[in-house]
């Protein structure tokens, strides 16, 4: 991933929060359609030019040619707030941040955490974030796929806090397979899938267990199978499931209580 600076310049007098509305609009224009990673975009005025700093998938992600609609309608309201086209300077590659793939992986799966700032796409085989931009989006953009990341990520910090308060409420939400957050999460895998022709896996979280002595034989909760692995994918997932698309871990808790 890249640290990148945009800079808008001031081509005609304006109003300072036209100006801002219209940077805003093009920024979450651009987080939506997976150019520009996370939530914030800290922005400073110079006097002459507004200037933000990002963090970019790639070094090509502002490109054109990975524009959507949305983000070529913000880019030409711009020029409506006195603002001209934006300048993007790289500043290097994001030393606190994953770097993603080089090429598009043959599978994919749908995993995120509270602390990622990635794709919530990654390489089945190795987590390395993969572009959304590369991939065919099943609508005008991956604005669904990137609210239900934040919910996720909202939820999964809420349970890991030491206080724990909603914690269970939390939890529950993540790991139980006909949750509405699971729920959604499959079928925007499956959309994905679908649209690009090719294997997306769901990663079904799992942190606790009512019974850590049967919890390495548990089935799949899609259809029933038998879904353990020989071996972890990807270092994380015990569990992977052909029929149902589905990719899990033995819960946590009972992988700190054996010692695994």
């Amino acid at each position: 991933m890249y640290l990148a600076e945009l800079r808008f310049t001031l081509i005609a007098d304006t109003e300072f929060s036209l100006a801002e509305q219209a940077i805003r609009r093009y920024l979450e224009a651009l987080i939506f359609n997976g150019q520009m990673l996370g939530r914030e975009f800290p922005t400073a005025f110079t006097g002459e030019a507004f200037c933000s700093r990002l963090v970019l998938p790639t070094a090509d992600a502002l490109s054109g040619q990975h524009a959507s609609a949305r983000v070529k309608t913000a880019e030409q309201q711009l020029a409506a707030a006195g603002l001209g086209y934006p300048q993007c300077q790289l500043l290097g590659q994001d030393l606190m941040s994953q770097q993603t793939v080089t090429e598009l992986p043959a599978e994919l799966v749908l995993f995120t955490t509270y602390a990622d700032t990635c794709s919530p796409l990654r390489c089945a085989d190795t987590l390395q974030p993969v572009p959304l931009f590369w991939l065919k989006a099943a609508a005008a953009d991956y604005e669904a796929l990137i609210r239900w990341q934040l919910q996720f990520q909202a939820l999964d910090e809420i349970q890991l806090q030491q206080d724990r308060v909603l914690h269970k409420t939390a939890e529950n939400s993540l790991q139980q397979y006909q949750s509405k957050l699971n729920r959604q999460g499959r079928k925007l895998a499956a959309q994905l899938a679908r649209q690009n022709q090719r294997p997306i896996w769901y990663a079904l979280y799992s942190g606790s267990s009512a019974d850590c002595q049967a919890e390495a034989d548990k089935c799949c909760p899609g259809c029933g199978g038998n879904w353990r692995l020989a071996a972890p994918q990807a270092g994380v997932f015990d569990f992977r499931c052909d029929n149902c698309q589905l990719l899990s871990n033995i819960a946590w808790e009972c992988q700190s209580n054996s010692g695994e």
